[in-house]
């Protein structure tokens, strides 16, 4: 049974990187994978318990004769449960981050990025989009950042050419902006939450090589681009029916909204309690203010839902499924045993790290780079004694910034790349000819930068 269990994850996985090609959502692949194999796991869940937890399923049974009852039950509240519980805290610190992106949008406080960016030259243009993607990736969820960019993006440019170009480099700025925190991208939080990371270290030792990897193609574009640029001038969106607040009060929101989620690394080394707990009170707090400001509003039921709220929602919902999905599939599949089995042959055949995360960013060049980053995550536990698996290690860099570099280089590999295709229009053929060769390039030089930092200093 572990062969079919591990044989649904493997054939699941090739659904997940030919979506583009099948049509068949990733999200609904992920589920159906997840809940067929606890099904079967759960069917001859007497052999994987007694082979995996003999000593805690005897203590549960407390002298009661084993049944298969009973041992449906250890599983269901002992076996399932953490895996549940992990999925649980990225999931409700997705919903929390992109509840406070749309409370901010509909109150108008990224309004003033329409005026902020608009300039005729072509150069300044792009740094000014891809330097708030980057800045906004690395504190909000990369869907609600990346949609939100787009779209203020297509607000100002008039030709599709110039949209498929400057939205691609807006996702590669979404892209290592989101790699460079552990709030910024669900891998960065999966390895925050299992204690393999922490925030303050994690961003120092990111830093230079995200900025190296959004840059670097960033220079090369800009250098081939024109002097000007065709922009539109359109007025700044009516709001009316959805909100009345001053600049200063939408200042404070964006700064209670933004800043709050500064504080979550703080929040958790203070109390150490789980990060969601951090973005739920963010959230809150930004909820009453919302709730000050708009009482009129919100007392005569006047405030509607915008596109790009809807869009968001629609998109973060889809990636709440998928996480949960990827991992209870993983975590079947662990349960078995087969991934300690993987991760003992992995340390036999390549024994080196920088190897295995070279060898994960190209799997996750087609493969999802969040189902890429999370198997390997799923390899190994934090170790106490070896220093590549201790907390802050070298091995949990390289896979996170691994697979965001993989996931770039083509750009189905991220779930922000995907979105961006489908908002923008690009054909993975354009991307390909265009982008792909400087995200390698940049990937590279920013992989190799990682490698002797962490080794050299």
């Amino acid at each position: 049974m572990t062969y079919i269990i591990s044989a649904i994850l493997l054939i699941s996985l090739f659904f997940i990187a030919t979506e583009r090609q099948t049509n068949i959502n990733k999200a609904a692949v992920a589920i159906f994978a997840c809940t067929l194999g606890w099904v079967l796991y759960i069917g001859f869940g007497t052999d994987f318990v007694m082979s995996q937890h003999s000593a805690d399923y005897t203590t549960f049974l407390d002298g009661v004769k084993p049944n298969s009852v009973a041992v449906k039950l250890y599983i269901a509240k002992n076996v399932i449960l953490p895996y549940i519980g992990h999925a649980a805290e990225i999931v409700l610190f997705l919903l929390a981050t992109m509840s406070i992106v749309n409370i901010l949008y509909q109150n108008g406080c990224f309004d003033f990025l329409t005026l902020w960016i608009r300039t005729r030259n072509s150069r300044l243009l792009l740094w000014k989009l891809t330097a708030f993607s980057f800045f906004m990736s690395a504190n909000l969820d990369n869907i609600s950042t990346i949609v939100l960019m787009l779209t203020l993006t297509n607000m100002i440019l008039r030709h599709t050419r110039d949209r498929m170009l400057y939205g691609s480099m807006v996702m590669i700025a979404v892209i290592f902006g989101g790699a460079l925190t552990v709030i910024g991208d669900p891998t960065g939080l999966v390895l925050w939450n299992k204690g393999a990371i922490t925030a303050s270290n994690y961003t120092l030792s990111m830093a230079i090589p995200c900025l190296l990897a959004w840059a670097i193609p960033t220079v090369i574009v800009s250098f081939r681009m024109p002097e000007t640029v065709d922009i539109e001038y359109r007025s700044m969106p009516y709001r009316g029916n959805d909100t009345n607040l001053k600049v200063w009060q939408r200042l404070i929101m964006f700064l209670v909204g933004v800043g709050g989620l500064w504080f979550i690394p703080t929040f958790h080394d203070i109390t150490k309690l789980p990060p969601f707990l951090g973005a739920l009170c963010v959230l809150s707090l930004l909820w009453i203010v919302n709730e000050i400001f708009n009482r009129t509003l919100i007392t005569s039921d006047r405030q509607l839902p915008s596109s790009i709220a809807q869009k968001m929602q629609y998109n973060s919902v889809q990636q709440i499924l998928y996480i949960i999905g990827v991992i209870l599939a993983l975590g079947v599949v662990t349960e078995t045993g087969a991934m300690t089995w993987v991760g003992e042959q992995i340390d036999i055949l390549v024994d080196n790290i920088w190897a295995i995360g070279a060898i994960t960013a190209l799997i996750s060049i087609l493969l999802d780079s969040f189902a890429s980053c999370i198997t390997m995550i799923s390899l190994h536990d934090v170790s106490l004694t070896d220093p590549y698996f201790a907390v802050g290690g070298e091995y949990w860099k390289v896979l996170s910034f691994g697979t965001a570099v993989g996931g770039s280089i083509l750009g189905i590999g991220s779930i922000s790349g995907i979105v961006m295709m489908q908002m923008q229009g690009v054909t993975l053929k354009w991307y390909t000819r265009h982008i792909a060769p400087l995200t390698l390039l940049a990937g590279v030089i920013a992989f190799v930068f990682l490698c002797l930092q962490e080794t050299v200093f």
